[in-house]
């Protein structure tokens, strides 16, 4: 086949999932497969963004590195892996508002068979960020997306980072970025969806 094409639409709004996003990208590069980085977008008033210090400035500075993702995207893509931060155990409004308008596609089937994959983070150890990617699949078993967990199947997995379910980020607060294990497990999750894309589309 023609390279695994991997499309990663993921929200983050301080910096630390687009750093979990971008090595996802690295590592389904380093397999061969063709990737489009997307950052869905806020939309809440200015006043709301004015209440949290910085986050209209990395918002900003963010969309200009990455376009925001659409359906003709999700169309594209063999393999989705949807990123987002906790919000109260559970998926950011932003990513799942671009979820929400993949509707008229799921009407038709036109994402059936593709592949699904998720990653998330949180500030602390036990706030939600493997029930954020869990509540991840959920929407993607309606898509019809075949979902591809990292589960034990890399050495990265034994360091402590990450999850069975998908790449994690525990951020702290303020938020310190991935650390170099929590990278390590998200370039595999980006190798292994696009090895099992290899396999599946062959």
């Amino acid at each position: 086949m023609s390279k695994p094409k991997i499309l990663i639409p993921f929200y983050s709004r301080t910096g630390t999932i687009e750093g979990l996003a971008k090595a996802i990208a690295e590592g389904a590069s380093a397999e061969g497969g063709e990737v489009r980085l997307r950052r869905a977008r806020e939309f809440v008033p200015p006043d709301v963004m004015a209440q949290a210090p910085g986050w209209k400035e990395q918002a900003d500075a963010m969309n200009a590195r990455h376009e925001a993702p659409t359906a003709d995207d999700a169309v594209w893509a063999d393999a989705i892996i949807f990123g987002s931060p906790t919000r109260f155990g559970a998926v950011a409004a932003e990513l799942k508002a671009y979820i929400d308008s993949l509707g008229g596609l799921w009407a038709k089937g036109a994402l059936n068979g593709k592949l699904g994959s998720a990653f998330g983070g949180s500030a602390t150890p036990h706030g939600g960020n493997e029930s954020t990617i869990i509540s991840l699949y959920n929407p993607m078993a309606h898509l019809g997306l075949i979902i591809v967990p990292t589960g034990f199947a890399d050495a990265a997995m034994f360091k402590g980072a990450g999850t069975p379910y998908g790449a994690s980020v525990v951020s702290g607060n303020p938020p310190s970025g991935p650390t170099p294990e929590e990278l390590d497990v998200a370039r595999f999750q980006g190798r292994r969806v696009t090895q099992v894309a290899k396999k599946l589309f062959a």
